[in-house]
């Protein structure tokens, strides 16, 4: 991509909903070389006054959950009843390698085909929190693009997937029926930020089931709700069977009520601080690695931390109190 030119085409796409510009857009803001952030910057600043209202949806849970066949069931019922819809799937990536298999595409067949549906997996590469670390900026491009669903699928469960509710509306959990020892699998951070908790798989044991309904309501009774005016929901679904599907869009209406608008407001300006703290540390670690004299002085203090002459922490002290003193020098003294 040249610049100025190729981004004013490429936002045109994008607003026009052409598939094909709308995953170079998302190529882009995900690219890890260092001259594509500069880019991916201008495309977001020219996108983000374009957005029209959306719905961000998280969904996350333990593998083997069917997070990818309850996306598709539940992205058909909304392309059903008109919305489009777009899927940001995150793939775990290898550590040794980095690569990811990137299959979610081929596990949700039928939504991957619709006109109004865009189905995008994802590596997760080295970011924590079950998302990606571009992924706020991603949705900002499915929302230009006129997606008024944007779903976010996570890793699966962990501590750090609670930050993938700082960057979403509504976030779902998906559990399995054998409610006991799954609730044991499940931190209880990702429980206090859950807005709905779906007990999929429904379909295996009906008692089962009900059982896991009852233990999820008990346990998100002793929890501090995710946000005042709402009440976690428990609802059973399979997946399989398209059962309990509306029982889900009823209560993605009863969370996206007007009357609830305040509270999404003050959930999104949260959203935006954590977009801020983590860009800020994002941009410093690039800086850190671009600026030649400081990348020289980090290579030999790791050498320094594996030859244990140092540790990690008077190391890097030592290497921005002398980069503080070098620029004041160099500027000389203010006026």
């Amino acid at each position: 991509m040249n610049g100025s030119a190729d981004i004013s085409s490429l936002v045109e796409g994008i607003r026009r909903r052409d598939r094909l510009a709308v995953a170079r857009g998302l190529s882009l803001v995900e690219s890890s070389v260092h001259e594509d952030r500069y880019l991916a910057a201008d495309l977001i600043d020219r996108l983000l006054p374009l957005r029209p209202t959306s719905r961000r949806i998280g969904i996350t849970g333990s593998p083997g959950v069917g997070k990818s066949t309850f996306i598709e069931a539940y992205g058909m019922g909304l392309v059903t009843r008109g919305s489009n819809v777009a899927v940001l799937a995150v793939d775990p990536s290898s550590r040794r390698t980095g690569g990811s298999i990137l299959g979610d595409k081929v596990r949700m067949p039928q939504l991957s085909l619709q006109g109004s549906a865009f189905v995008r997996p994802s590596p997760s590469r080295t970011a924590l929190g079950g998302g990606t670390s571009t992924m706020r900026e991603s949705i900002i491009v499915c929302e230009a693009a006129g997606y008024d669903h944007v779903i976010v699928e996570t890793v699966g469960v962990g501590q750090s997937e609670t930050e993938v509710a700082d960057m979403v509306d509504m976030f779902m959990v998906l559990v399995l029926p054998t409610a006991g020892d799954e609730l044991q699998g499940i931190k209880r951070g990702i429980m206090e930020v859950a807005d709905v908790v779906v007990v999929n798989k429904a379909d295996i044991d009906e008692h089962a089931t009900l059982r896991a309904i009852a233990t999820y309501r008990s346990a998100l009774r002793l929890m501090l709700p995710a946000e005042e005016d709402w009440t976690s929901e428990v609802v059973a679904v399979s997946s399989l069977h398209q059962s309990g599907i509306d029982g889900i869009l009823a209560v993605e209406e009863q969370f996206f009520d007007p009357q609830r608008t305040t509270s999404r407001e003050r959930r999104r300006r949260r959203q935006r601080k954590s977009w801020f703290e983590a860009v800020l540390r994002s941009t410093a670690l690039d800086w850190v690695t671009h600026d030649r004299a400081i990348a020289s002085a980090v290579q030999d203090l790791r050498m320094a931390v594996l030859e244990e002459t140092t540790t990690p922490t008077r190391g890097l002290m030592a290497i921005f109190d002398q980069t503080t003193i070098s620029r004041t020098t160099s500027e000389g003294p203010r006026p």
